[in-house]
């Protein structure tokens, strides 16, 4: 399995609003061919923490990858893709950027190295780094 992290603007899609949707699109839309190839990089029980971007800056949920790449319908280019996800658990306590750029084990991170991108590879020791902060 392989972990990820993937932004969204809480105002046009939230952890809420995930929940609420159950399994399903993700509601992103890619237009970076960087976070694109991550996208395709995805595999069915993937996981990936769900970060709140420009407000709140804070990871609060995991979700699971339940499908693999596929066009963007809402592509009309054909370049892009997504992937369907459905929420596994919020975190107890939301990890903000504030925390993650202190933690020493996290200085590298695709989230504070690469800030505007939307899908990010998150590696097995920053998965559980971030999973402890936030008490899961």
């Amino acid at each position: 399995m392989a972990y990820w992290l993937v932004k969204s603007e809480p105002y046009k899609f939230s952890w809420d609003d995930q929940c609420k949707k159950g399994d399903g699109r993700w509601e992103k839309r890619v237009r970076n061919y960087q976070a694109r190839n991550n996208l395709q990089a995805m595999k069915k029980g993937d996981q990936a923490f769900f970060y709140h971007s420009n407000e709140g800056k804070e990871i609060v949920g995991i979700v699971e990858v339940t499908g693999e790449a596929y066009p963007d319908p809402d592509d009309e280019t054909g370049k892009f893709v997504t992937v369907d996800v459905k929420p596994v658990k919020p975190l107890e306590t939301p990890v903000t950027l504030k925390e993650i750029k202190s933690h020493p084990a996290l200085e590298n991170m695709k989230l504070v190295k690469q800030v505007r991108l939307s899908v990010s590879p998150v590696s097995e020791e920053e998965w559980e780094t971030v999973c402890e902060m936030g008490g899961v």
